[in-house]
């Protein structure tokens, strides 16, 4: 029999969701890759207004950051103003907090187990819709 590779599945309820449009993606971030692109494991599901549930699947048990963000033009990236900030929702595991930008690694740090862990986190929309 061939030995398996530890894997969890992330169950991230994304609670906040604006509106309909797009979808929102879940990426599930080491240390290296939290707040970068190339983050080695995400997922997107549908955008509905309040919560939607993205479920990560096969995630290696371990340390990480998760970064959620509502994806309204489906463009696969977070669009921002002229000063920078986000356009679109975004949160973070642990609700950690943005206070002069994103927040650091550890704030956000969450630990992922087999066969499932469950988190939840709340978009922020920081520019007026």
């Amino acid at each position: 029999m061939g030995h398996e590779v530890a894997a969890a599945d992330l169950s991230v309820t994304v609670t906040n969701v604006a509106n309909a449009r797009g979808k929102v993606l879940v990426a599930v971030c080491t240390a290296e890759t939290f707040l970068r692109a190339g983050c080695p494991y995400s997922a997107a599901e549908p955008a509905w207004p309040g919560s939607v549930t993205v479920v990560v699947r096969r995630v290696p048990p371990g340390t990480y950051a998760v970064q959620a963000f509502h994806d309204e033009n489906q463009n696969l990236d977070i669009d921002r103003n002229f000063f920078g900030l986000p356009e679109e929702g975004i949160g973070f595991s642990n609700d950690a907090p943005m206070r002069f930008g994103p927040p650091s690694y550890g704030d956000a740090a969450l630990a992922v187990a087999e066969p499932v862990t469950r988190t939840a986190l709340k978009l922020r929309y920081l520019v007026e819709r």
